[in-house]
């Protein structure tokens, strides 16, 4: 921190004591100036917007938003502040990212520029943040869904024009990514055009389109990315998201999508809407179970499932950690047996079990959907609690009924 500017250093502390602030704290990304700035108004110098979690519900995880607008404006309301308290509201530390815009004469690749900027500047004041500098993420609406695809994949790219100062010595890799209705393609006839106008400006050329177009840059240092779409967006529309995810699947890239039928382009959060709404609960258990939210130390486990001493011919276990942060592990049975190695096992400690079996396996029960769920070993014992040790774990369950 020694070789920071003295006005950097003074962002960041008054930061520090603005964590429990009504408003969020304004943080220059170039305190003495951004490169390629044409003045010194905020259209001219990137910022971000802190929202620090709560220290009582923090995760010490961080999500940079990029709010969309085309790269003409920013949606800083509804893909923005409204996101960054969401993310408060899992225990997740927020900075909202205010880019250089086409409109105001900045183009590619000064927002790209912008971005990594901001993940490295996170990453850099990980201890005056609170937060761990290894589970930083970048999610984006839009043509910000463009620009945190961008941080995805050209994160080892260094502009022409940047500083060079010791923020700039920090990786600009993101560890989880999220663009959201996103903007990836500049070239296809499935590109929004106003995007690639904007970003590009006078240099606009197929040749640089075709770089700028996210599904081409992927690699399997990309890294997990989670994508939400919906298919009647006619703005977007879902091949861009279709197209990214096939990238990641080509390469290795754990990646999850979720394409909804319903719902125009822009909807953002959504939280009120019964269908669309429940995106962001999605994204919250892939986070957990990424170990983004809390990483912690995973086991392996085998082990039986039987029904009053039988084998289930097929079901399911779930392991639940008390900490709701925490991964869950699931796993299916067939014939009884089940098995997860460490990389997808419970964690360990004191874990909560729930089972679900076919109705068939046991004689004379009927249920409606065929199904029978437990969370008890036998009807009034309570919890249904294992311990879960480092390393390989047997266990033998059995339900009563």
């Amino acid at each position: 921190m020694s070789r920071f500017p003295s006005l950097f250093r003074l962002a960041v502390l008054f930061l520090a004591s603005a964590v429990h602030a009504a408003e969020p704290a304004k943080v220059p990304l170039w305190p003495d100036g951004a490169p390629g700035a044409k003045g010194q108004e905020d259209k001219d110098q990137p910022f971000i917007y802190a929202w620090p979690a709560a220290k009582e519900t923090a995760t010490k995880a961080a999500f940079i938003v990029c709010p969309g607008g085309g790269y003409g404006g920013l949606a800083a309301d509804h893909e923005g502040v409204q996101v960054a308290r969401w993310f408060n509201g899992i225990g997740v530390s927020a900075f909202v990212l205010h880019y250089r815009l086409g409109t105001q004469g900045y183009h590619y690749p000064i927002q790209l520029m912008d971005v990594q900027r901001a993940i490295r500047h996170v990453r850099a004041n990980a201890a005056q943040y609170g937060i761990d500098p290894n589970r930083i993420g970048v999610i984006g609406f839009s043509a910000g869904g463009h620009l945190s695809s961008m941080a995805a994949t050209l994160f080892d790219e260094k502009p022409e024009g940047m500083t060079n100062d010791a923020v700039d010595q920090v990786s600009a890799r993101p560890d989880v990514a999220a663009p959201t209705y996103a903007v990836i393609s500049m070239i296809d006839d499935f590109a929004h055009m106003g995007s690639r106008k904007n970003l590009l400006g006078p240099n606009d050329s197929d040749e640089l389109a075709r770089k700028v177009s996210t599904h081409l840059r992927v690699t399997p240092q990309t890294p997990p990315t989670f994508l939400f779409q919906t298919d009647e967006d006619t703005v977007v529309p879902a091949e861009n998201a279709v197209n990214f995810y096939l990238a990641c699947r080509k390469n290795g890239v754990p990646a999850e999508l979720h394409c909804y039928k319903p719902g125009p382009h822009g909807v953002g959060l959504y939280l009120g809407d019964p269908v669309l709404g429940t995106w962001s609960g999605h994204l919250r258990d892939w986070l957990r179970n990424q170990g983004f939210l809390n990483p912690a130390e995973r086991a392996a486990v085998t082990g039986k499932l039987t029904v009053n001493g039988k084998p289930v011919s097929w079901g399911n276990v779930v392991f639940s950690a008390e900490d709701p942060s925490a991964p869950v592990a699931g796993v299916r049975v067939r014939g009884g047996n089940f098995k997860l190695d460490a990389k997808a096992g419970p964690v360990v400690g004191k874990i909560k079990l729930r089972v679900s079996y076919s109705a068939a396996d046991v004689p004379g029960l009927d249920t409606p959907d065929g199904t029978v769920t437990a969370t008890e070993q036998k009807a009034g014992s309570g919890e249904w609690t294992v311990e879960i040790k480092p390393g390989d774990n047997k266990l033998d369950l059995n339900v009563e009924r």
